[in-house]
């Protein structure tokens, strides 16, 4: 069922002794981006040797505020890939190196003949891997590859259009779209390296933006689908009306609200019995009685939706947040979360607790607290917290290496699926934890899900039978059991005896009490690749507690870093209805939250402990938490020292940063701008010159740009207004702007119904409830392996099938029916 391992055990101690599960490794880092400067940074946190190349002036990385987090423990080189001598140090570089990132646009990469058949050429066991913002190929290959554009173009700004308060899309500062590229690409370079340990041969891989962004997405897609099949079979109802009203029932369990010294909470009260615990701690348990109250939280009018609103931001104003706090500490049903900003969201007890801040001392930042490595392993760090390298700190040394002898490739290298023979046994609900596992799929893992006999709640979820669950099930293999008998217990310890990896995501002691922990499952499998991946944590002051999307959003960071004036409001009672409106919106939507941010380090973390397997260095058991993770989504904001750079924010309006990087009204539509870098500016002074004077000594410099930046938005904005979003486009792309109409559509709508956008980034696939369908393809492309696009599955679909494998025969089976064990 598994492959096996042939490796050392792992470790039992609480600190890995040699240099991490990638110590060995060395990694070529050419990226000028954060995705690609990210990506190595988790290659580094495992003990990779990463190798920063700079320009002679420096990486403009260095002008981040994250800069000490993203190179940390990285060495550095200068060269001027421009000049032979430093372009034959680089190649030899290269002709050493296991793996290598760029952020380079394609034509820019084979003009310094950085092609995938140069790299190649230079060393064939190279993982090489390039990150760009639409990929290669398809019909937004020619744009630039700017965050900003890629949300624009996709629709992500108008999934965020409650969230400012005008009319129209919102722009979105919290990287998602960087960090799905970041997570993909890491995804893609550790596959690459393990198919490698048979294979003995590298291959380029490629991630992007809109691919990476759209892993994010729960059950949008699905739902948006039978929208367009079935118009008619259900009408989706959006939390609050276009007066600002409530009308969806899941807008009072996940009240938010001030309290009355002017702390915002996010409450997650989801459950019926915890919403029922939060009324009781209202005192409004007597309106369940009340006819008046008939169907509560579901009810009949929207006077009522309104009053019920209204009463409950009335409660939680007439305590202070000290005194919820000692709700939420001797109650464990009342559940809460401070909305924090920064590297406040640095400051939550459960991070400290796990040891998922670090503090280290830099030569050039001083103390720099940050997140420590997004994967731990045996509840601590994989490493230490290191310093930044200094600009060509290590140039000397790494000048002299030398490239090898030309060793010959293997001829005839297979194409096949990259993780074929890797078995996942997965025990979790929802979508943080098993979409990691989803993901490998579609590289060839095969993954037997666990679940309760009436299957995983996020089936029934949505509306429509299983379009909820739709996409976290896709490729899987269902086997549906009482994990609470004995005998299906022992079903479960059977499979893991057999697999080589174990993914468990239910809350702190759930795993230890079922019998499935690391200790018991091991004890069948001593080579498990055993992965936690709670909301929280494995322990601590909330690991007990559910992670649901919004309130992770508030706690760590994701809404204020979108809305950081959204909190303000503390006045009167429609300034704090339209402040939660706002964060609402702020916090999670399915397209964009953290339940994707999380499954996305989930699947690196298995990747991760798989490789280290296969190179002999096994791991303890791994965690990655929903809350650690998204620490690291928004690094640029929580990392934190003194004289810390200043980091960009939206403006109130949510616009975007500044002139040159914003969205502006068009005769028809909105446009998104994205030209902040200097040598960007004469190109768009010109391509507007018959439209505007952008001459003159108010914006002839960087400098003088950024203090008139107010009158430069106001000359853009009259610009712009003058013609059509999608003539904009056209004319400044011409010249190599970056300018994009931004699209009114939620990007599940944009990708679903244009032909070349779906023949570019989807795949078909098959199931049982929407026959033959459109899904996203594969995140990661490949020059030489496969990947595969596979529907979901039925609850307890494969159970016979599974439990044939395992030895049992037809009356065992109808036995373990009969006694209620499977599904």
């Amino acid at each position: 069922m598994g492959e096996g391992s042939a490796g050392a055990r792992a470790a039992t101690g609480r600190e890995r002794q040699d240099g991490g599960p990638l110590a060995g490794i060395t990694v070529i880092d050419l990226s000028t981006t954060v995705p690609g400067a990210q990506a190595t940074q988790f290659l580094a946190d495992a003990g990779a040797d990463v190798v920063q190349v700079e320009p002679p002036g420096g990486s403009p990385l260095r002008e981040r505020a994250a800069w000490p987090a993203l190179a940390r423990g990285k060495r550095s080189i200068a060269l001027d890939l421009h000049d032979e001598a430093d372009r034959a140090v680089l190649d030899g570089l290269i002709a050493t190196a296991d793996a290598l990132v760029m952020t380079l646009r394609p034509a820019a990469a084979a003009r310094l003949r950085l092609a995938p058949s140069d790299l190649a050429a230079l060393n064939p066991r190279l993982v090489s891997a390039a990150i760009t913002g639409f990929g290669s190929s398809g019909p937004w290959a020619h744009l630039k590859g700017y965050e900003g554009m890629v949300m624009a173009k996709l629709g992500v700004f108008q999934t965020k259009k409650r969230m400012v308060p005008r009319p129209g899309p919102a722009f979105v500062s919290v990287p998602y779209a960087g960090w799905g590229a970041t997570q993909t690409a890491v995804q893609g370079i550790l596959t690459g390296l393990i198919e490698r340990e048979s294979s003995g041969l590298g291959q380029h891989i490629e991630a992007d933006m809109v691919r990476g962004v759209t892993a994010l997405d729960t059950w949008t897609w699905f739902t948006e689908m039978v929208g367009l099949r079935w118009p008619d079979a259900y009408q989706n109802v959006e939390a609050f009306t276009e007066e600002g009203e409530p009308q969806a029932p899941l807008v009072y369990p996940l009240l938010i609200a001030p309290t009355k010294d002017g702390h915002w909470l996010q409450f997650a009260q989801v459950q019926p019995r915890l919403f029922a615990a939060m009324l009781q701690e209202f005192g409004l348990m007597e309106m369940l009685a009340d006819p008046k109250w008939k169907g509560l939280p579901v009810l009949e009018s929207q006077e009522l939706r309104t009053e019920l609103w209204e009463i409950m931001i009335r409660k939680v104003r007439e305590r202070t947040l000290e005194e919820w706090q000692r709700v939420f500490d001797t109650n464990p049903d009342i559940m809460a979360e401070v909305f924090r900003a920064g590297a406040g969201a640095l400051d939550h007890p459960q991070l400290h607790h796990d040891h998922r801040v670090a503090v280290g001392e830099d030569p050039e930042f001083g103390r720099v607290t940050q997140p420590s490595t997004l994967v731990h392993e045996n509840e601590m760090p994989l490493t230490p917290p290191r310093p930044a390298p200094r600009l060509d700190e290590h140039g000397a040394e790494l000048r002299g290496v030398t490239a090898p002898a030309t060793t010959e490739a293997p001829a005839d290298a297979p194409a096949g699926l990259p993780l074929e023979g890797i078995t996942i046994l997965e025990l979790g609900t929802m979508f943080a934890g098993p979409y990691g596992a989803t993901i490998l799929t579609d590289l060839g893992a095969r993954v037997i899900k666990v679940e309760a006999k009436e299957g995983d709640q996020i089936r029934t979820i949505a509306p429509f039978p299983e379009s909820g669950g739709a996409k976290v099930l896709q490729g899987k293999e269902s086997v549906a059991l009482d994990l609470g008998t004995d005998e299906g217990l022992r079903i479960v310890r059977e499979l893991a005896a057999k697999v080589d990896v174990v993914l468990q995501s239910f809350r702190a002691g759930a795993a230890e009490r079922t019998g499935v922990d690391a200790d018991s499952l091991r004890k069948v499998n001593p080579d498990l690749v055993y992965v936690n991946a709670p909301g929280y944590g494995t322990g601590g002051p909330s690991g007990m507690r559910p992670a649901y999307a919004p309130s992770i959003g508030a706690a760590f960071g994701l809404a204020l870093t979108d809305a950081p004036d959204a909190a303000h409001a503390t006045g009167s009672l429609e300034e704090i209805k339209a402040g939660a409106i706002r964060l609402m919106n702020a916090t999670a939507v399915p397209t964009i939250q953290a339940d994707g941010i999380a499954a996305l380090g989930v699947a690196s973390t298995i990747l991760l402990g798989v490789l280290a397997r296969r190179r002999g260095r096994p791991m303890g058991p791994l965690t990655a938490t929903m809350v650690g993770t998204t620490t690291h989504a928004i690094l640029e904001q929580v990392v934190d020292y003194p004289g810390r750079r200043p980091v960009s924010a939206p403006d109130p309006d949510g616009h975007g940063y500044h002139a040159l990087y914003r969205m502006y009204k068009a005769a028809e539509g909105w446009v998104f701008l994205a030209a902040p870098e200097p040598r960007e500016w004469t190109p768009l002074r010109e391509a507007l010159a018959a439209e505007a004077d952008l001459g003159g000594e108010r914006f002839a410099t960087p400098e003088a740009r950024r203090e008139n930046d107010a009158a430069l938005a106001e000359a853009l904005g009259e610009v712009f207004a003058r013609r059509p979003a999608a003539e904009w486009e056209d004319l400044l792309g011409k010249a190599d702007v970056g300018c994009v109409q931004v699209t009114e559509r939620i990007p599940e709508l944009v990708l679903q119904t244009d032909e070349a956008l779906s023949a570019e980034y989807c795949a078909t696939a098959t199931n049982a409830i929407f026959d033959e369908h459109l899904r996203m393809g594969p995140l990661v492309r490949f020059s030489r392996s496969a990947t595969k696009a596979d529907g979901g599955c039925s609850v307890g679909e494969h159970t016979d099938l599974v439990l044939a494998e395992l030895g049992y025969d037809e009356d065992a089976i109808a036995g373990l029916r009969e006694r209620g064990v499977i599904g």
